[in-house]
């Protein structure tokens, strides 16, 4: 959903079947990036799995950019947890 008599700069993302877990470390990855002058999310109600995420930039940046970036950083954090859990499960013997 994007602001009327904006130049994409400023949308809100709906994402289904999302909740807090997401939401919040999305926001934080986001807010990581100088060029996002206000990024938040809510949840639309308690009985409904979605969120609503919104991000408006500061100049011509399109929000979609730092939601990109946001969602790979995000996912890059997750995949190097997932690689040195792995690493240290395997060398205590658990795998054995």
């Amino acid at each position: 959903v994007q602001a009327d008599g904006t130049d994409g700069n400023c949308v809100t993302f709906v994402l289904h079947d999302e909740d807090h877990t997401l939401g919040n470390s999305l926001r934080y990855m986001v807010m990581k990036n100088p060029d996002v002058e206000f990024c938040g999310y809510c949840i639309t109600h308690p009985s409904e799995s979605k969120i609503n995420f919104r991000i408006q930039t500061r100049g011509t940046l399109p929000a979609i950019e730092p939601f990109r970036k946001g969602l790979n950083d995000l996912m890059g954090v997750c995949q190097h947890v997932l690689d040195t859990f792995e690493v240290r499960l395997k060398s205590s013997g658990a795998f054995s």
